[in-house]
């Protein structure tokens, strides 16, 4: 009977919490769950490089990210290690190594992304709800490009950056900001993040996981790397997005320090794009490797 329970029920590291199951990650789960984040995520940019972008007059039409990738690991898995993982990888995977980094402004975007995956993460308790999946692409969207607006009309107001503007339309700076975070909503957040997101997670909830050596989520319990309910958080998210400003300004102020611009792509052409590849493909084998070695001295 023992024996029955222990494969059919809790996994390693699973504990109660009151009435509500909750299980906690091992450090091996954590790293995995953050080196997958950063290849899946990182893929995902170097592919939006060859998807030409469409202009129609100022305004771009583009896909700014695959929202239902890192939506569907913080879902299944912790939306903290995601969060942290998901936007290094795309710093690494596709600034660094196409030669296109800007030094210590790309912690603007970084933290700007950490912000979004981890609360929208955190908002779905439930992987097979709709409308919290839902919910949670539109919020990284929201999120994400509310404070890169921001920051952008900040720059204009300050008077480090001179503003955009359509002839005949006075207001046109906030009207370009607007249409932009329009065309955002539903390119990233509706066909590329609700869409596939809510065919996606309850689809691999419950299959994926035992991989990772962990048990599916139970909806209303204790998330794993869950955002804090509490004001401290939010004034940590108020003070890393006032953070985010100012290592916007550095570029604005023309200060590279750490930059890394030689352009390969541009030098090269989109073939140096297997350059980020293989090396995505190297990172995870390796931590693939370091996670069933662990996984192996855990069950002996």
């Amino acid at each position: 009977m023992n024996a029955v329970y222990q494969r059919a029920g809790t996994l390693r590291g699973a504990t109660t919490a009151g009435n509500k199951p909750r299980y906690d990650l091992s450090n091996p789960q954590k790293l995995m769950i953050f080196v997958l984040s950063m290849a899946l995520f990182g893929l995902s940019n170097i592919l939006l490089e060859i998807i030409p972008d469409i202009h129609i007059g100022p305004v771009d039409i583009s896909v700014a990210y695959f929202v239902f990738i890192p939506l569907t690991m913080a879902a299944l898995f912790s939306p903290f290690w995601v969060a942290l993982g998901a936007p290094l990888g795309e710093i690494i995977f596709t600034d660094l190594l196409m030669g296109d980094f800007s030094g210590l402004s790309e912690i603007e975007g970084f933290i700007q992304m950490f912000l979004a995956i981890y609360i929208a993460g955190s908002a779905i308790r439930n992987p097979r709800n709709g409308v919290q999946i839902a919910i949670g692409a539109l919020l990284i969207v929201v999120v994400d490009k509310f404070l890169s607006a921001a920051v952008d009309l900040a720059k204009v107001w300050v008077g480090v950056e001179e503003a955009e503007y359509v002839e005949g339309l006075p207001e046109s700076m906030l009207l370009l900001e607007g249409v932009g975070f329009g065309v955002d909503l539903i390119i990233s957040g509706i066909l590329f993040g609700i869409l596939p997101a809510m065919w996606l997670i309850p689809a691999l909830h419950g299959k994926i996981e035992p991989l990772m050596g962990m048990r599916p989520r139970v909806a209303g319990e204790p998330i794993p790397g869950k955002m804090p309910n509490s004001g401290l958080f939010v004034g940590a998210a108020v003070l890393l997005s006032i953070a985010s400003f100012f290592f916007a300004f550095l570029e604005a102020w023309d200060v590279s320090i750490g930059a890394f611009e030689p352009e390969f792509l541009e030098e090269y052409g989109n073939g140096f794009l297997w350059i980020s590849v293989i090396a995505i493909v190297v990172v995870t084998g390796l931590a693939i490797m370091f996670f069933r070695k662990a996984q192996h001295k855990d069950n002996r």
